[in-house]
């Protein structure tokens, strides 16, 4: 258990994703003047979580293992896969929801069917996960001198 306490990469990634989700409220507000605590726990929007975990983690990784150890090619390769997921799959899919839920909207006369709207939501643009990326590393370099070169 204390090895966890002291583990980096583990930490700046969950700090990164932690100011992500964090930050989507104020950012929301800030845009639409609307608090909206419901993002806290929602996937898409300013600032991606997934991309700034994913590139926390290997910035960590890098910074305590080396930028040439197995340990940072791993985590990049893996930053890589979700950052490209985030930006491109699950963006696709979120559109798609967007054109059903109009279709089943005129198809009904602006009632939409008993149950829930489909999620529009899912992905990111690039510019989100840009930003992500900048805050997971920001996150790791914090921890990285909290833990790794203060100790």
């Amino acid at each position: 258990m204390q090895v966890l306490l002291h583990n980096a990469v583990l930490w700046s990634a969950l700090l990164a994703w932690a100011l992500a989700q964090g930050g989507k409220v104020p950012i929301a507000f800030l845009l639409h003047r609307q608090w909206d605590w419901g993002l806290l726990v929602s996937p898409g929007g300013m600032p991606s979580s997934h991309s700034a975990l994913v590139s926390a983690a290997a910035m960590a990784a890098g910074l305590c293992s080396g930028f040439d150890s197995p340990l940072f090619g791993v985590a990049t390769a893996f930053a890589l896969i979700v950052i490209y997921d985030a930006t491109g799959i699950r963006r696709q899919a979120g559109e798609h929801a967007t054109l059903l839920n109009r279709i089943v909207e005129d198809l009904q006369g602006g009632r939409l069917p008993d149950g829930q709207a489909l999620r529009e939501v899912l992905g990111h643009t690039q510019w989100e996960a840009f930003w992500g990326v900048l805050l997971g590393v920001a996150s790791a370099y914090g921890i990285w001198r909290l833990l790794c070169v203060a100790a």
